[in-house]
């Protein structure tokens, strides 16, 4: 493990060339990964996972799309996808990639099948984090690990079928068996890490959540509804205010930012840009830092994962999920966002 410096801080890291992959194939030879759950993660992990050499088979609730689009990825019944029990039973490590909802309900089976020396792996630190509202108490015979990618299963399949890594944090919760932080390393360069940064599961779910509901989703479409309803009541039109809020910043600037840094882009761009961005970066940071602590301090308390399990719970949750979602698909700006998508080149 290296020991790199962000900003002046030094972390802990570990690198593809630092814990290569024959390694980890190594320290996973006599392992069975059973995933448990085919959703958001399971299936860019698991896929990669296999691709990778390693022993892993899917466990998922038969008669079900997940069920259906696990065989259509080439997992096997009988094989490589079995019941969730029979999975959990095959599996020395067992990957929890249900939603946190789904995690809640099933733990009472899943528990029964961690006996000693096995390990359990989550992408998220919600269910043992906020223990007392979950439930989720691992027995102490067994690993506890994390590895969470910064990004959705998506991204990381997507990434790793172009050669590339999405970086991971990794987190040792629990060592029951002296190999803790050998599993989670090799299975966090199994998945297809970048690289992987150490945290813990606290750390890893309140900066989760606050991310969420911030810059990385949250906060984004709130800066983008607030920008584009301003251009469009000063008479710009639907194309135009789409543009200057969304467009110009996915497809141009923030691919800049992601190769070279923000000063970089500001760098090259007109002065004009620079200047302005310049003069106002501040303002809007200390416009929204008293946003952003309010949002911390909610999920410090415990109070954003009680809003999610009690609403994830609800049997109507999909519908109002469906009713908020299509607020936001038929709003004027995504609807704009819509047509200019059909317009690039490549469509």
């Amino acid at each position: 493990m290296a020991k790199i410096n962000f900003g002046g801080v030094e972390e802990n890291v570990v690198t593809r060339e630092e814990f290569p992959l024959d390694k980890a194939r190594e320290v996973l030879k006599d392992e069975t990964v059973a995933v448990i759950g085919y959703g958001v993660q399971g299936p860019g992990q698991s896929l990669n996972l296999r691709d990778n050499g390693i022993n892993v088979i899917v466990g998922q609730r038969k008669d079900s799309k997940s069920w259906d689009k696990a065989v259509a990825d080439g997992w096997v019944p009988g094989e490589t996808l079995f019941e969730i029990e029979e999975a959990c039973e095959r599996g020395t490590i067992l990957q929890y990639l249900l939603s946190d909802a789904g995690q809640i309900q099933l733990w009472p089976t899943i528990k029964k099948y961690l006996t000693p020396g096995k390990a359990l792996y989550f992408s998220h630190g919600f269910g043992v984090t906020y223990k007392e509202r979950t439930g989720i108490i691992p027995p102490a015979d067994v690993d506890v690990i994390l590895v969470a990618p910064k990004g959705s299963g998506t991204s990381l399949r997507r990434m790793f079928l172009e050669g590339r890594g999405l970086n991971s944090s990794f987190a040792i919760h629990q060592d029951a068996t002296g190999r803790a932080k050998d599993r989670v390393i090799a299975l966090g360069i199994g998945v297809g890490s970048g690289y992987l940064f150490e945290t813990n599961f606290k750390s890893e779910v309140y900066s989760d959540l606050t991310g969420e509901r911030g810059t990385l989703m949250g906060a984004i479409q709130g800066i983008f509804a607030a920008q584009y309803n301003v251009l469009r009541s000063k008479g710009h039109s639907p194309s135009e205010a789409f543009n200057e809020t969304v467009e110009e910043l996915t497809q141009s600037l923030m691919p800049l930012v992601a190769e070279n840094g923000m000063d970089w882009m500001y760098a090259n761009c007109s002065t004009t840009a620079q200047r302005g961005a310049l003069d106002w970066w501040k303002k809007f940071r200390d416009a929204t830092e008293p946003v952003f602590n309010e949002l911390y301090e909610s999920v410090a308390s415990g109070n954003e994962a009680q809003k999610s399990i009690d609403s994830n719970s609800k049997s109507d949750y999909r519908v109002k999920l469906e009713e908020e979602l299509k607020e936001l698909r038929e709003s004027e700006m995504w609807q704009a966002g819509k047509a200019v998508r059909g317009l690039r080149p490549e469509n």
